[in-house]
């Protein structure tokens, strides 16, 4: 049945024909709380109300060069609206443990929570349970789940949603965007209700609190660090076969992060990855060559049609630093560095960090390799990538102990790894294509039944892994699912029906 037919809503609430806006939160805009007295009167207010508690966080994505949280925003039934600048509050040492006393070991309610948890946890806020609004919507079919269409699918509301690219890092914050901020949190309690009814009349209240425990888990883990984050760069499949490109590329990623973390500034807004990839593909050897460039040469301007060119203007004093002579540097000492006898194009790449040392100036070079280690470059890298199911599954219940989330590394301790994804490939292996086409089928028509996204019922990578595996039919494909990082719910959904697709 189309979801865009269907509308829920409270008992004896009406629902109108056509959503209605709301623009502004019932009870107004507040004010962003920056100060230690401000702090401890919004715990007691949180402290006073009941039930579970709306949480959502603003970042500067795009503008500064970390993930942290630049605002805060909570709401519990009977307690309100509560702003928290963490930044100001941090650089008061304020004390989150009294936070955490406040709400005490209650439900947290997020939209899309696998953005949020990570900055929650990086400040010791850790939900004693969680229900994420959008799993919620992905497992009851939803073909939109923005927080405003999943509010204007179930309570009949579409939220005022203006200001989700802000640089929230801006001070003071404009009263629009605290009013977008809070309409964040505004609807969630409301929501949480309206879906875990009809979660339960489907039947699938388990299968998402499965989901749930498992988005707790992931989201509050320790932040991965990823070896090599350049790898990441955007086109450097382009370089796949270019020994020298490729270290043309990750020199100036490495420069580009260093200078980043230094001012504070989103990399991109320094260096576009293409111009990286530009570079490393035609390695400009003299002067012209390297002007010839342009985007080497350029200062980075971003054109929105919006008021976040504004924002954007503001960091081109920055920008301006950062001369082109920085990216030509880099180039040439690997180009050197690679004509050498002591160091060919492959061992510019592979060589360990000292040997590569001589590729750039110590100094710079130290504090690169810091930065590649560190946390905030090495986040970027990790946080790239396919999704974990329920879109980036988030959920409901309490963080539980036992089977804890290795699923991906257990399955690569067996000896393989990832499927293709590109069908050019699976089109020269006819007998794992046909066996991925059956499995797909089949996924399909449990999805059909199930009213729900098919890769809600199981993460597409999965399913090309066991397809791509030698003989799949000899497998214990539950096993498989589950060390693959399935959980109990999809095994139990799908194992059976899969293993005789794939016979």
């Amino acid at each position: 049945m189309d979801d865009m037919n269907l509308h829920f809503r409270p008992a004896g609430m009406a629902m109108p024909a056509e959503p209605r806006l709301q623009s502004e939160p019932r009870d107004g805009v507040p004010d962003v709380t920056d100060d230690l007295e401000g702090y401890h009167r919004a715990c007691e207010r949180l402290a006073s109300g009941t039930g579970p508690l709306a949480a959502d966080a603003e970042r500067a994505s795009g503008f500064r060069y970390g993930r942290e949280d630049q605002l805060i925003q909570f709401k519990r039934e009977g307690s309100g609206i509560v702003l928290l600048d963490p930044v100001a509050l941090g650089a008061l040492h304020v004390d989150w443990a009294e936070f955490m006393g406040a709400v005490g070991d209650v439900d947290w309610i997020i939209h899309d929570s696998m953005q949020d948890l990570p900055g929650f946890a990086d400040l010791g806020l850790v939900p004693g349970g969680l229900f994420d609004t959008e799993i919620a919507a992905r497992m009851l079919g939803l073909k939109r789940f923005g927080l405003a269409a999943v509010t204007a699918r179930f309570l009949g509301i579409t939220l005022a949603k203006e200001h989700s690219a802000a640089d929230w890092s801006y001070r003071p914050i404009p009263r629009d965007w605290r009013n977008y901020a809070a309409l964040d949190v505004e609807l969630l309690i409301e929501l949480d209700e309206v879906m875990t009814a009809e979660l339960r009349r489907q039947g699938k209240l388990e299968w998402v609190w499965e989901e749930f425990r498992h988005a707790l888990r992931r989201g509050t883990a320790p932040r991965p660090v990823d070896e090599e984050p350049w790898r990441h760069l955007s086109g450097i499949t382009s370089l796949a076969h270019d020994d020298l490109g490729l270290a043309v590329a990750r020199a100036l990623w490495l420069e580009r992060d260093r200078l980043a973390r230094e001012h504070d500034i989103a990399p991109s807004l320094l260096l576009p990855d293409r111009a990286i990839v530009e570079a490393a593909r035609r390695k400009p050897r003299n002067g012209a060559e390297f002007r010839a460039i342009r985007s080497l040469n350029e200062r980075v301007r971003v054109r929105t049609g919006d008021d976040r060119e504004r924002m954007f203007e503001r960091y081109a004093p920055i920008q301006r630093q950062v001369r082109p002579a920085v990216w030509r540097r880099i180039i040439a000492g690997v180009l050197e560095a690679s004509s050498g006898e002591a160091l060919s194009s492959r061992a510019v790449t592979d060589a360990p960090w000292d040997a590569r040392d001589r590729m750039r100036p110590a100094a710079a070079f130290e504090v690169a390799v810091e930065g590649a280690a560190g946390n905030g470059s090495a986040r970027r890298g990790a946080e790239a990538g396919e999704d974990d199911g329920v879109g980036t599954v988030r959920a409901r219940g309490r963080a539980e102990e036992g089977r804890d989330d290795a699923g991906c590394a257990e399955a690569h301790s067996e000896g393989h790894a990832d499927a293709p994804r590109s069908m050019k490939v699976w089109s020269h292996h006819p007998d794992r294509m046909r066996r991925l086409q059956a499995a797909r089928e089949t996924i399909r028509v449990i999805a059909e039944d199930t009213r729900t996204s098919a890769d809600v019922i199981l993460r597409p990578q999965i399913l090309r892994n066991l397809c791509w595996t030698d003989d799949p039919g000899e497998r214990d494909v539950a096993s498989f699912l589950a060390a693959e990082g399935a959980r109990p719910w999809q095994v139990g959904l799908v194992a059976e029906s899969l293993s005789r697709a794939i016979m």
